[in-house]
């Protein structure tokens, strides 16, 4: 009797756990999870899993935004076909029905730029063996130049303007890149954990940054991690697994362990 009644009291002083962590962990562990797989397969899976899923979310994007400008769209007249107007009034006004589209027109143009800038990064990245500036300007130029052809905003010339639009997509991109690098400089100190941060970043693991650096597993220990370090610094066994499977298949740690 006096054993149940502790028992009662003990469950009592656990506090209950928050529904929404408790959401947010298992969120985290199927991600994980995703990404452990995803970085399994070929790479034409991949990029087709990539570019989906991107295109898929930027699609919803799109859908959102063209009914904040469905009312614009619909205000633009369209002009009769006699009324003779020049090839560049009417590229223009092409334009301005692909920027100002409803639902379905910008869902259409937002999943060609998110879905074809992802796939094409993806494919560099695996192709290449990093993400660099380079990267992600030839994924805007090949985003930018579909999103021109796709979005009918092309003029008389559409492949002139698809090229434009690409260069131009892939300058701003590059901008962007260089300027993100610029203000996300890691400490001085980080800089022994950059290959770390960047494996665990791929597997989608970066709240496990911490535990890394908390038992000072640096870059130069990725080569000689294995189950029993991973385990003294807290990391759970999923991860664990994911992250020594990485280990494993990675070249260039494979070549620092010879």
């Amino acid at each position: 009797m006096e054993q149940g009644k502790q028992g009662v009291m003990v469950a009592k002083m656990v506090p209950p756990q928050n529904p929404i962590e408790q959401l947010q962990a298992r969120f985290k562990e199927l991600e994980a999870g995703f990404r452990g797989w995803l970085a399994k397969q070929s790479l034409p899976v991949e990029a087709a899993v990539v570019t989906l899923t991107s295109g898929a979310q930027g699609a919803a994007i799109g859908a959102f935004m063209g009914t904040l400008t469905n009312d614009v769209s619909s205000s633009l007249p369209t002009p009769p076909p006699q009324a003779g107007l020049n090839p560049q009034a009417m590229a223009s006004f092409k334009q301005a029905q692909a920027l100002a589209g409803g639902p379905l027109v910008q869902a259409r143009n937002f999943a060609v730029m998110t879905g074809v800038n992802a796939g094409i990064s993806c494919v560099m990245k695996r192709v290449r063996g990093k993400e660099d500036v380079q990267s992600s300007m030839v994924a805007a130029f090949g985003s930018g130049a579909l999103f021109s052809l796709v979005s009918g905003m092309g003029g008389p010339n559409q492949a002139a303007n698809a090229v434009t639009s690409g260069l131009f997509f892939a300058l701003v991109q590059g901008g962007l890149f260089k300027l993100g690098q610029k203000f996300s400089q890691p400490p001085t100190e980080d800089i022994y954990y950059s290959k770390t941060r960047s494996m665990l970043s791929n597997l989608g693991l970066q709240s496990y940054e911490k535990n890394f650096k908390r038992g000072l597993l640096s870059d130069n220990t990725l080569p000689l991690l294995n189950d029993s370090a991973l385990r003294d610094v807290k990391i759970p066994p999923g991860p664990r697994l994911l992250i020594l499977d990485h280990i494993q298949r990675d070249p260039e740690i494979k070549e620092r362990r010879g």
